[in-house]
């Protein structure tokens, strides 16, 4: 396939800005469907997982292949809910042009300008959609002006709306200066005579939009500025350098739910988004030579594709999809997966389209495409000719911010959790699964709230294992504000041979953080070097039971200075038990003190709901550290003990009616503040009262 006749574009918006909707009429005036499917009614051909059509958001990227005009696109219709960024961001990595949706009523909103700011971060060109121009309240004028002001990008609309609301009826080409006007919702138009009452609104645009196209080539604006017209082609030019350049984004109008204005975005994907040629080369490294090394993208360069999802098909099984950047994949080849130095094999070459694929003969540079039961292979893997190795970058996930306990409901559900779960985070990288050392709690960690539960709907769903969600204990942590010496001593006396072990410990506090050190103080042999060790695993091993509440203690120094030892009852056995006796006694001496975990988050809300977030917040005992602008948001940063926010999100949702979103993470540990800590500990000894009750 001839590379310039590829387009891998993605469409990325604000949740509830339309995305989906456009992506249907899209294939619909592709004729790539007959029917256009509707979120709402669960038909869609994008939103096809149980879960969304249940809550009726895109949860995952799904994709579709359509041809418009002789040109293969690949459209990615992705996530546009923070709790599913993750996988907006590791697509966006591979497509090469993007549909940015604006609401016509809402604007530009907090996940607007994120996606944009993500698009332009992976250098993907990027084209403006402001969609449900026929919805009460819309207002085009108010949406371009929002995009040049928050966004940071000069908006230069290629159309002019006729009318809006509900007399939303078509729009005026700047290009060919004619009106299309739609009648009805089947997407056919007439070209006709732009209307009297808008024709100087239209001139006056159409001067802008050619001062834009002329600002992208030095030779262009000396042209335009010397007075001399623009021809059709240097106009047309301009613009696609402009659009690739990212020095501007174009604007369009239009109502996918009733398509009107759909078609004239079909156009401009593939006149003024880039094919996959555009970017020239991509970089790796030799794995061989341990070298950087540039791989033209090229269908006559050596094969080369990375793998940037992975999706569990209940009739394929395991679909890997991969970007081919370089080179032709065909069915009998067996690629290298140079990242785990092992060879898979290829069975068919999918093309996805929807949640169907359909498999094709050869797939080539800049194509997407599935296979399915690779063995080895992951997210993030290179796939390449074994002759020609390469490794491409890994992306980093990102870091989850909400964790979770999990309970299996049975003992088979235990047994299957792990497994299933480990299938589950191949697919979806930003879940974490682990087991709490200290609370002994299986932990599962996400996104958002939204995304945990989604993960736990899908465990039971696909792999039938039924867990119940439940707030994770948080793992304190005792330690010491003084310096205190003990004796430890233990002796037993049997008749047989005894027990004997004595020694002197001296304890002090560490900088926090600093973790645990024993020092070896011992002069004159008044403990043998054999039994010094064995004080050690005394003191460490009572140190993870803590002194006050059960916790583990940390950033202590221990030194052990003195004791005595007898030539017949002395072991290793004795002077451990001597040695957490020892510690014991010197850490109820030394002021022992609980420590909390303070999360570090970031709060995004609207405007005016600061006020409210930050009583709320000090009242959950945070530290504000400041308040900054994001567009029309606000972005306050806080320190809050992580106790205080295990369950956030839903109070979040609620103060600012659905449109807050946080991010978080563990900073650093602190004392707890002295009423609180007697409540933690009271109900630490309950605990386990009851356990040894069991």
């Amino acid at each position: 396939m001839d590379i310039q006749q590829i387009r891998n574009v993605g469409i990325i918006a604000h949740g509830g800005a339309g995305k989906t909707t456009l992506a249907e009429a899209l294939l619909f005036d592709a004729k790539a469907t007959d029917r256009m499917g509707k979120v709402d009614d669960g038909s869609s051909n994008f939103d096809y997982d149980p879960e969304e059509i249940r809550r009726k958001i895109t949860i995952s990227t799904s994709f579709h292949h359509y041809v418009w005009d002789k040109v293969e696109v690949t459209l990615a219709d992705t996530p546009g809910y923070i709790n599913f960024e993750a996988d907006t961001r590791s697509c966006l990595r591979v497509l090469d042009g993007a549909i940015l949706v604006v609401n016509a009523v809402s604007g530009v909103e907090v996940q607007t300008e994120k996606m944009w700011s993500l698009a332009r971060a992976a250098d993907v060109p990027v084209i403006a959609f402001v969609s449900k121009m026929d919805r009460e309240r819309a207002d085009p004028a108010k949406a371009v002006e929002e995009i040049t002001d928050i966004l940071k990008v000069p908006a230069v609309p290629v159309q002019l709306p006729i009318g809006k609301e509900a007399e939303f009826r078509g729009v005026i080409d700047l290009f060919r200066m004619k009106a299309m006007m739609y009648k009805g919702d089947t997407g056919e138009f007439t070209l006709q005579e732009i209307p009297a009452d808008l024709a100087a609104e239209a001139s006056s645009a159409r001067e802008k939009l050619v001062e834009s196209c002329a600002e992208s080539d030095d030779a262009l604006i000396e042209k335009f500025l010397e007075g001399t017209a623009l021809t059709d082609e240097e106009i047309r030019d301009g613009f696609r350098a402009g659009v690739r350049a990212m020095r501007f984004l174009p604007v369009l109008y239009g109502s996918a739910l009733r398509n009107i204005a759909v078609q004239p975005v079909l156009d401009l994907v593939n006149f003024a988004l880039p094919d996959p040629s555009y970017r020239g080369e991509v970089e790796g490294t030799n794995p061989k030579k341990k070298v950087a090394e540039k791989r033209p993208i090229s269908a006559n360069a050596p094969f080369s594709a990375q793998v940037f999802k992975t999706m569990a098909d209940p009739y394929a099984g395991k679909l890997s999809i991969f970007k081919i950047f370089s080179g032709t994949l065909t069915p009998d080849m067996s690629p290298l997966n140079s990242s785990k130095d092992a060879v898979e094999r290829i069975g068919q070459i999918l093309r996805l389209e929807g949640k169907k694929q359909k498999a094709v003969g050869s797939a080539s540079a800049g194509e997407i495409v599935a296979v399915a039961k690779f063995k080895e292979t992951s997210t993030g893997d290179t796939l390449c000719d074994p002759k020609a190795p390469i490794v491409f970058e890994r992306p980093v996930p990102l870091e989850a911010v909400i964790s979770f306990a999990v309970r299996p409901k049975t003992r088979n559900d235990e047994d299957k959790l792990g497994s299933s779960l480990a299938r589950m985070i191949e697919e979806d990288p930003t879940l974490r699964f682990r087991k709490d050392p200290q609370t002994n709690e299986f932990i599962l960690a996400g996104m958002g709230e939204t995304h945990v539960e989604v993960a736990v709907e899908k465990l039971k769903r696909v792999y039938g294992v039924e867990v119940e969600l439940r707030t994770q204990k948080i793992a304190y942590f005792e330690t010491l504000k003084g310096k205190s010496e003990a004796q430890g001593k233990h002796k037993k006396q049997t008749g047989g041979r005894g027990q004997y072990g004595d020694c002197w410990i001296r304890l002090e506090p560490q900088p926090r953080g600093k973790g645990f050190e024993y020092v070896d103080g011992i002069v004159g042999g008044s403990i043998p070097r054999q039994y010094i060790p064995a004080v050690e695993k005394g003191i460490v091993e009572r140190m993870s039971k803590g002194v006050i509440a059960g916790y583990p203690m940390v950033d202590v120094r221990a030194t052990v200075f003195d004791g005595s030892f007898h030539n017949v009852d002395s072991s290793e056995m004795a002077f451990k038990i001597a040695g957490s006796l020892a510690f014991r006694k010197a850490a109820l001496a030394a002021r022992p003190v609980l420590l909390e975990p303070i999360a570090e988050m970031e709060v995004v809300i609207p405007e005016e709901n600061v006020g409210d977030i930050i009583g709320d917040l000090n009242g959950r005992r945070g530290r504000v550290l400041g308040v900054d602008a994001l567009g029309k948001s606000q972005v306050v940063r806080c320190q809050v003990p992580l106790a205080e926010v295990l369950r956030y999100s839903s109070d979040l949702r609620s103060i600012t009616s659905g449109r807050g979103q946080f991010t978080m993470k563990v900073s650093h540990y602190e004392e707890i503040p002295a009423v609180i800590a007697e409540k933690v500990i009271s109900e630490s000894k309950k605990v386990m009262g009851e356990e040894e009750e069991e």
